[in-house]
């Protein structure tokens, strides 16, 4: 069978407990399509002989009518994320050869469940990017381009390589992570589906941290079925993790045909942003319709301290990225470039081992909490962080049970397009739809509703109350189901 990977991932999940083919078929089938996509860049490192391995330990247990959640499926993992004995480098230079001797419990979940790693998804540096343009190791490319165009685009970022893959059939899913909307604006400039949990959801012990009190989890996959399967898998209780929330874990994929009739749809006024693209509009308004269609009502609303997100957020996440990258010093693993004293050793160390992003933002952070600077931006970012949660909370309590927006002010753009280094307020503001369920600690999740004039994907963000993703996938859904389009891109990179 030559179209394995264009199976959905619940697809495959079945046709492996059918015994329609083995594990090791599928597996192989992902690791041809890997060889044959160089241009993607969406990998970083491929581990074929363990995919063999966990596929061949697959097929002995289907064989006995056993197996997990997810047995013998394909699952690319981004590499933030910690696996043993494989190379882990958050796409930095600074942790070069780093191989750690742990799981991440995220990753330790997918593979008790029964899935199998293909290698490690490319991403920007330390999570620090909207394009996937900072990793050490090049950009990945979008799998999708515009009509009657060459031009290579950005997969988004920082989970461009698992939002790459999964749109380029590279995996049957994808693990990721979101800061301020690092899953749900990759997943809208491919064409997938992408959900931020509640913070606390998934646990973030064993993978690398950036900003702790916004990095969240989640998957990355071809649908809303094969998101809601991925999620209940990766999350989960962990005593690890002090922010882990000891909550069971509902079957999301059994809410994901739920609809949404008798549900409150909130609209806030705030995301209809001056100079947003008619387009944009006219999908949001779109997808209104179609969620009033299947029964929702649909209701104005106001969260009136938007304004304040974007600019208290890059306070809060490059605060807490300079207090984490503080450990990377080049004494006990990754780089080391050698100095006359250990403080020489330190700053060459970091000054060739992080990126120009990573350094940007690591110097924002120590600022920001610098003496004499704490009270007048990071605590009072902080304070707006508040705000914002708040008024989550009152639209929440007033009736709303689900929140839609755009994911992104525009489609997918190119590479190198938007020059980081010289404006990058203008990379950030990629982030304006997002980075608001971040500091509320909310889920959200990003699923395709159209195209652009160009014909590339747009999504629409569905931002839910906390533990609540059950109503996102059943929104989700509605929203998959009305779109009456397909949302697979032509395989040029073969």
């Amino acid at each position: 069978m030559n179209d394995l990977t264009q199976l959905s991932l619940a697809a495959t999940r079945d046709g492996l407990r059918a015994k329609s083919f083995s594990a090791r078929e599928v597996a192989d089938a992902y690791l041809d399509a890997i060889e044959q996509a160089p241009a993607l860049n969406a990998y970083v490192a491929v581990t074929q002989e363990q995919a063999r391995e966990m596929a061949k330990a697959s097929d002995e247990k289907l064989a006995k009518g056993e197996g997990g959640a997810l047995e013998g499926v394909p699952i690319g993992v981004k590499d933030l994320f910690a696996t043993q004995g494989v190379h882990t480098q958050a796409g930095s230079h600074i942790l070069d050869g780093f191989k750690p001797e742990y799981e991440s419990f995220v990753t330790a979940r997918l593979w008790a469940d029964g899935a199998v790693m293909l290698g490690k998804l490319n991403m920007d540096e330390f999570a620090m990017g909207s394009s996937n343009e900072t990793s050490y190791y090049g950009p990945a490319v979008n799998p999708w381009r515009a009509a009657g165009s060459n031009k290579d685009l950005v997969p988004g970022g920082s989970s461009g390589g698992s939002a790459a893959a999964v749109a380029a059939w590279l995996c049957a899913g994808a693990t990721a992570t979101d800061t301020g909307g690092s899953i749900r604006q990759p997943a809208a400039f491919t064409g997938t589906v992408g959900i931020k949990p509640t913070y606390g959801r998934c646990s973030r012990w064993g993978i690398v941290a950036f900003a702790s009190s916004l990095d969240q989890a989640g998957p990355i996959a071809r649908s809303v079925e094969d998101a809601a399967i991925l999620l209940t898998s990766m999350a989960g209780f962990d005593p690890m993790d002090s922010t882990s929330a000891d909550l069971e874990v509902p079957d999301f994929a059994a809410a994901v045909e739920r609809g949404v009739r008798g549900l409150t749809i909130g609209v806030p006024a705030e995301y209809r942003m001056e100079g947003m693209p008619a387009e944009i509009e006219a999908l949001w308004a779109e997808g209104l319709k179609w969620l009033e269609a299947a029964g929702a009502t649909i209701r104005d609303i106001s969260l009136p301290h938007t304004k304040y997100a974007l600019p208290a957020y890059y306070i809060v996440a490059p605060a807490e990225a300079s207090s984490n990258l503080a450990r990377y010093d080049g004494v006990k693993y990754g780089l080391r470039v050698t100095g006359e004293d250990l403080l020489d050793m330190y700053e060459l160390t970091r000054a060739e081992g992080f990126g120009r992003e990573v350094k940007r933002r690591v110097m924002i952070g120590t600022y920001v909490l610098s003496a004499g600077y704490y009270d007048a931006y990071y605590k009072r970012a902080q304070r707006v962080r508040t705000l914002i949660k708040r008024d989550f909370e009152e639209a929440f309590a007033d009736g709303v049970d689900a929140i839609v927006t755009p994911a992104t002010p525009s489609a997918a753009f190119g590479i190198a397009e938007q020059d980081m280094h010289a404006d990058p307020v203008k990379m950030y503001l990629n982030d304006i739809f997002t980075v608001t369920v971040n500091m509320a600690g909310l889920p959200g999740i990003s699923v395709p509703a159209g195209r652009s004039a160009e014909g590339l994907p747009l999504g629409l963000q569905v931002i839910g109350r906390p533990w609540d993703e059950e109503t996102l996938f059943a929104a989700a859904r509605v929203i998959e189901t009305s779109r009456g389009m397909d949302f697979a891109p032509t395989k040029w990179w073969i």
